[in-house]
């Protein structure tokens, strides 16, 4: 498929500092002129349906949860009244938009190990149905990491455990994409920077079931710079020339608690951290960015986004796109 360049996708976007979603779609599903919508990590709750009302209570317009916990191999079993229930609650919702799933941390598709390779899959398959059967606009993964082995020595193990999944659960390109994030870059990591990631996809054959997440802190930690609208269009451009920007599907918003460059995965309240409102005010009023969910995943106080970390999110967009009047 033809990419547009960042320059044409810019012409075509005008942003705006609140307004009508409307129903004209392009590239990953971004709404051209329109708001960007910001989310929020929330608790999933029994039944996930009551994560609607968490974000709702926030003043999130888009949630991300979790299929089953994070830190634990064994899924969660959501029966078919379950997933229609949310589907349909996610319809009629006043607030929240979309819904994004984040797959368990445990999962490596890298890994040189067969045994861990198996549960990986298994996981994946496991949440990407689960994402899949309520309607997510994606399920976010981290690839893993290859152990020292290599990342070309690890590519083809990742590429058949992303297509093995997406054919399982969704054969066709309507179903749940698998959306690929930006690692910080420690250790062996795949994902350091957006060139990994198109060679993923490539590996692929270009996948249309493939997009890409775009962490603000990974990116801080991996040394790519973005605080500056002179850095943010830079960025872009790489995105566009790499992964190309239709396949950006959301951003995780999250400032940092570690200096520019420091390979480490830390998230901090939004103005509180290493990047703060300005830097990220930058990346988010860039016009190709416009419409895109943008989902805090910071600690708050310690139980995650708050309705004021939402506000801070909203006025620090608003500021980027002012930046760009």
């Amino acid at each position: 498929m033809r990419r547009r360049t960042a320059a044409a996708r810019m012409a075509m976007a005008t942003p705006v500092a609140g307004g009508d979603l409307g129903p004209d779609r392009a590239g990953g599903g971004r709404w051209y002129g329109a708001a960007m919508r910001i989310g929020a990590h929330v608790r999933a709750g029994k039944g996930l349906v009551p994560a609607l009302q968490h974000g709702d209570d926030i003043g999130a317009e888009v949630v991300q949860v979790f299929t089953q916990s994070p830190r634990m191999w064994k899924p969660a079993q959501y029966g078919p009244e379950v997933l229609a229930g949310y589907r349909q609650a996610q319809a009629e919702h006043p607030r929240v938009t979309s819904t994004f799933c984040h797959a368990t941390y445990l999962i490596n598709l890298a890994t040189p190990d067969p045994e861990l390779a198996v549960k990986s899959r298994t996981c994946l398959v496991a949440n990407l149905a689960t994402a899949d059967g309520i309607g997510s606009d994606g399920l976010v993964l981290h690839i893993g990491s290859h152990r020292g082995k290599g990342f070309d020595t690890a590519l083809p193990g990742i590429v058949e455990a992303l297509v093995d999944a997406l054919d399982e659960v969704d054969a066709d390109a309507e179903g749940c994409p698998i959306l690929l994030e930006n690692a910080a870059g420690a250790g062996d990591t795949v994902g350091r920077s957006f060139e990994e990631l198109a060679q993923v996809i490539d590996a692929a054959g270009g996948d249309e079931r493939l997009g890409v997440c775009l962490d603000t802190q990974h990116l801080w930690a991996s040394g790519v710079a973005f605080n500056t609208p002179e850095e943010a269009d830079e960025l872009v451009d790489l995105v566009e020339g790499t992964v190309g920007l239709d396949r950006l599907r959301c951003l995780h918003l999250n400032d940092s608690k570690v200096a520019f460059g420091a390979n480490k995965d830390r998230h901090e309240n939004i103005g509180d951290g290493a990047i703060g409102e300005d830097g990220l005010a930058a990346l988010l009023g860039h016009p190709a960015l416009q419409g895109l969910p943008a989902i805090l995943e910071v600690p708050g106080v310690g139980d995650g986004p708050r309705a004021e970390d939402v506000e801070t999110a909203r006025r620090v967009w608003q500021t980027g796109v002012l930046l760009r009047a």
